[in-house]
């Protein structure tokens, strides 16, 4: 089962600090217990490390993600396709065509019901891109791209 394959992403998040990669695996297990018939993309770039759901393998049927900022160590819980999703509340950030997110601190004031709803309007929204029933896969976790080069974090000068 995928959740329980976390070896790859485990040795991604060995450089970020230990509550960062806490909170990643409980974003991570909140999305696989809603979704567990989804795949886990991995992408470990130059600027972040990201893990995104998808209905296929494929980045454009990606309904979640979670970005690891090298130089801050910020986290966004984000939607590829958030400018599509219906927000009453305004609490997804970006003003771009596409994505949207949340910063994520911490596990308390993490609006999980309305993030749950999002997730839902995302899954759908992410099902309806499929071109082909044939391009949908169940349960994988897949490493996408590891960049050998990765951004240095910010070191804070008095």
């Amino acid at each position: 089962m995928p959740k329980e394959e976390v070896s790859d992403l485990l040795r991604f998040l060995y450089e970020f600090k230990p509550e960062v990669r806490e909170k990643v695996i409980w974003l991570r297990e909140f999305v696989w217990d809603m979704y567990p018939q989804a795949n886990e993309l991995i992408y470990d770039n130059y600027n972040a490390l990201a893990v995104g759901w998808s209905v296929t393998e494929k980045l454009g049927q990606t309904f979640c993600s979670i970005a690891v900022y090298r130089s801050s160590q910020g986290i966004h819980f984000g939607f590829y396709w958030g400018s599509e999703l219906a927000d009453p509340q305004k609490l997804l950030l970006g003003n771009g065509n596409q994505y949207r997110y949340l910063f994520f601190e911490n596990q308390n004031d993490f609006p999980i019901a309305y993030v749950t709803g999002l997730i839902e309007q995302a899954w759908h929204n992410a099902v309806q891109k499929v071109k082909s029933p044939k391009d949908i896969v169940h349960g994988k976790t897949i490493l996408k791209m590891t960049s050998p080069v990765k951004r240095e974090k910010k070191v804070k000068t008095k």
